[in-house]
């Protein structure tokens, strides 16, 4: 783990919504892609994803891990990494703990 890996992790991770037009996410490590209708981010929770119409990324702070964005909010919600219990559960890293 790197020292900026290592630095993100302690962040905090949270979410405030106002008004459906502004949300201010914190604990973010990247943002994976986002368009006006979606954005898909790796938060320190796991991966956020936010729907809506007319969204912009208005600020990006990568090493305070936060984000800012303006639009319509419709929907957030967090994706289940059922891929990842495949790979803890694999016989190499059980092998290799």
């Amino acid at each position: 783990m790197d020292k900026q890996d290592s630095v993100i992790g302690n962040y905090n991770h949270g979410i405030s919504l106002t008004e459906r037009k502004n949300l201010i996410v914190t604990g973010v490590k990247k943002i994976e892609s986002f368009d006006e209708e979606e954005f898909l981010m790796e938060t320190v929770m796991g991966y956020l994803v936010i729907k809506g119409e007319d969204l912009q990324l208005i600020k990006l702070d990568t090493l305070q891990g936060n984000v800012s964005i303006k639009g319509l909010v419709k929907s957030f919600g967090y994706l289940e990494e059922a891929g990842k219990k495949d790979k803890e559960n694999g016989i190499f890293n059980r092998l290799f703990k």
